[in-house]
């Protein structure tokens, strides 16, 4: 079984404990009184994902819900240590997320020399928000990267689909990773 952390980064208030928890199925009902994550979550499951071969592979998952709080910036090196992705959540809706999102990716992305695949931007659409599904307008080096809208009023089948395809991407990295592992020993 393979066992993968998950770091879910972003600006303060753009739902990273609210999606966190629905992910996990920590919590069954979505929303509530708005109270910051101080520092980091850490948030345990197993999950079914899909590998590259097309078979399902077990795999426990530890979501770390980082606090959006540059305050906590000193403790970010520690968050990262042994991170196999990263989530950036942010709110479409509100331009200082979508200025912030390249801070975010340069300090928990770039740093570690993670690939595009490991990457996932979730635009998180607060509830009763009109939500537009387009692409929002990011820097050059976000475009590339893969990216959802989530709302977990109008479909959250539909997030969590999305969110088991990226885990399903970051277990085929960890076999890699593995196979090439044993084949350095072997030869």
């Amino acid at each position: 079984m393979f066992k993968a952390k998950i770091l879910i980064v972003g600006p303060s208030e753009c739902g990273k404990t609210v999606l966190a928890n629905f992910l996990s199925d920590t919590v069954e009902t979505i929303g509530g009184e708005y109270s910051p994550t101080q520092g980091v979550r850490i948030l345990e499951f197993e999950s079914q994902s899909l590998s590259g071969s097309g078979k399902n592979v077990a795999c426990e998952v530890e979501l770390w819900d980082c606090a959006g709080d540059f305050r906590f910036e000193s403790c970010w090196p520690a968050l990262m240590k042994d991170s196999n992705g990263v989530v950036i959540v942010f709110n479409p809706d509100m331009p200082r997320h979508q200025k912030e999102v390249e801070t975010w990716h340069s300090a928990f992305v770039s740093s570690q020399g993670m690939q595009d695949s490991q990457c996932l931007l979730m635009a998180h659409h607060k509830p009763g928000s009109a939500a537009d599904n387009g692409r929002p307008a990011l820097g050059s080096q976000l475009s590339k990267l893969p990216l959802i809208h989530s709302n977990l009023e109008e479909d959250p089948e539909q997030v969590r689909q999305e969110f088991q395809r990226y885990l399903g991407s970051i277990v085929n990295t960890l076999s890699e990773s593995r196979e090439r592992e044993e084949m350095s020993i072997i030869t």
